[in-house]
């Protein structure tokens, strides 16, 4: 088979995977005390890999095969905290190819055990910035390619296109209270989801208003902030998977309204908070809530009235 059949084919395996998954679901919290403001999760855990970056990973294979940096014969390699290792090893595994994920040391035991689950191998470095360089160095000495989810997230995925998380969205909304929200609220890992999302925003003409949130150590809100693409930091963010100690070249500031950054203990107690109203788990174990929907009847579109959720 040549080059050529061989990306055909792959690329089919994957359509018909996507063709056989059901959408990820929009769940609404129920929350009496706030009469005119409605709430809405996002969960990612009911794709076939259980991670919330199992968009990413199928657009990013089809974004390499596309390019022709694939063939039947590559090993590919990924930089990851764990939760697009764990997709990507799926599809590694769709296609029959090797699949190594360079992971920081400190990376969830169950996050390694899906990875390996799914045919793929785990490849450990000390510290989290260093990540990039040792999935570079892998891929050279294999003859593989390096996925770099970190510099292709915002392009591998069609942010007017159909296929994408904003559009699932604003189309499970359509027969809500108020069907277009007025804040979704999210956090960057590569920064390709904000991306997607605010793109598809500007481009659909809604006045809907993106706020990403950044956890300690990362350098995200900063950059938001300063424009400085320098910034890095020596200690990576508690909060898996989430926040970067250097600004990654998918995070695309001017799509966002507002950036805030939330304290770890915050962040941890309304995860705890979360498990006790909804009856299930949500967090980084692994992560299924992705993301807040907040909608608000028209008269209160106001950015302050983020403030007093």
């Amino acid at each position: 088979m040549n080059k050529q059949e061989w990306i055909n084919q792959a690329i089919c395996k994957i359509e018909a995977d996507y063709q056989r998954s059901a959408d990820t679901h929009l769940i609404k919290l129920e929350l009496p005390w706030l009469r005119e403001i409605d709430l809405y999760l996002k969960d990612e855990s009911t794709h076939p890999t259980g991670s919330l970056k199992h968009r990413l990973a199928r657009s990013l294979f089809l974004y390499a095969l596309c390019n022709g940096w694939l063939d039947q014969n590559t090993p590919v390699i990924e930089s990851s905290s764990g939760s697009t290792a764990v997709s990507e090893a799926y599809f590694a595994r769709l296609l029959g190819l090797p699949f190594i994920a360079v992971v920081p040391r400190s990376t969830a035991r169950k996050k390694i055990e899906q990875i390996e689950f799914f045919g793929g191998k785990a490849h450990f470095v000390e510290r989290s910035c260093e990540i990039y360089a040792e999935s570079r160095r892998l891929a050279k000495e294999l003859g593989g390619h390096y996925m770099d989810q970190f510099t292709f997230a915002e392009r591998a995925t069609d942010w007017r296109g159909n296929n994408n998380i904003a559009n699932s969205i604003f189309e499970q909304m359509k027969l809500e209270r108020y069907p277009v929200p007025s804040w979704i609220v999210m956090s960057p890992g590569t920064g390709g989801t904000s991306a997607t999302i605010g793109r598809y925003i500007r481009y659909q003409r809604h006045p809907t208003q993106l706020c990403v949130v950044d956890p300690e150590n990362s350098v995200f809100h900063d950059y938001y902030k300063t424009a400085n693409p320098d910034l890095t930091l020596e200690q990576g963010s508690r909060i898996e998977g989430i926040g970067r100690p250097r600004v990654e070249p998918s995070f695309i500031p001017g799509v966002i309204d507002q950036m805030r950054t939330i304290e770890d203990a915050a962040s941890i107690a309304t995860i705890l908070w979360l498990e006790k109203r909804m009856g299930r788990k949500v967090g980084p174990r692994p992560e299924p809530i992705s993301m807040v929907l907040c909608s608000l009847p028209a008269r209160c579109r106001k950015t302050e009235r983020l403030a007093h959720w």
